[in-house]
């Protein structure tokens, strides 16, 4: 399993190793970060990885900061975003 600074699985996203090989091997350089991010990076990995120099957001004492929280996938329900967030906050803490 390859886990990404925030707590997804590249691994089972349907854009590893097509557009992206990971937020780890693109150093939060993604597909969607170089879109649609002023820095071209993922404003989790640049928070846990690149300031804080965590290996990931679960190394953080405030996770789901309010950052965390709010970064929503804009094509999934709000449903899927808490289950997401609880699922992604669990991988951290159990990695």
């Amino acid at each position: 399993m390859i886990l990404s600074a925030c707590g997804l699985v590249c691994d089972e996203c349907e854009h590893f190793n097509k557009s992206c090989t990971g937020c780890i091997d693109v150093k939060g350089s993604t597909f969607w970060a170089k879109e649609m991010m002023p820095g071209k990076v993922c404003p989790l990995y640049d928070c846990s990885v690149n300031r804080n120099k965590f290996v990931n957001c679960g190394d953080c004492g405030e996770l789901p900061c309010k950052m965390f929280r709010e970064m929503k996938d804009p094509n999934s329900t709000e449903e899927q975003h808490q289950q997401s967030l609880k699922t992604r906050v669990a991988a951290l803490k159990a990695n």
